[in-house]
């Protein structure tokens, strides 16, 4: 399993957000929000050093979103927000209308034939490339933090 255990602990009412955008629940708008976040994550210079990281994590929150919250129905919305505090590194929200899911059940796909899985790892990269990663409103919004 993977562990979400840990708490984030950045105060979000102290961040000013940055960037906000509500996507269509296809993939074919992934690649446009995520190139518009990732030109604000540089301007803002939060996440100096750590983009790929960034873009990875957002990458893969909204396609889990679109997949699994959206069942890739084009009539249902995901939302992305950026904020950002210089003190406190940069906050990615992103939310989808899905029945959502508990990240503990989710198997490692590290371990045993899950290596050779094509799918199931979006989670567990999040987990790895972020510094804090917690699920709210039943899985159904991923709260993902780089510190600075």
């Amino acid at each position: 399993m993977i562990d979400v255990s840990s708490r984030c602990e950045f105060d979000p009412e102290a961040m000013s957000l940055r960037f906000e955008r509500t996507i269509p629940g296809s993939v074919d708008a992934i690649p446009l929000v995520v190139g518009e976040a990732m030109r604000v994550v540089r301007e803002m210079g939060c996440a100096s050093g750590a983009e790929f990281e960034v873009e990875v994590a957002i990458t893969e929150a909204l396609a889990n979103a679109v997949a699994h919250g959206c069942g890739h129905d084009p009539c249902k919305l995901v939302t992305i927000s950026v904020q950002c505090d210089p003190s406190q590194g940069i906050l990615i929200v992103v939310r989808d209308p899905g029945t959502g899911f508990d990240p503990a059940n989710i198997p490692s796909p590290v371990v045993g034939e899950r290596i050779y899985a094509s799918h199931g790892r979006g989670v567990f990269l999040i987990t790895e490339l972020m510094d804090e990663v917690r699920y709210e409103k039943n899985g159904t919004e991923i709260w993902m933090r780089k510190k600075p």
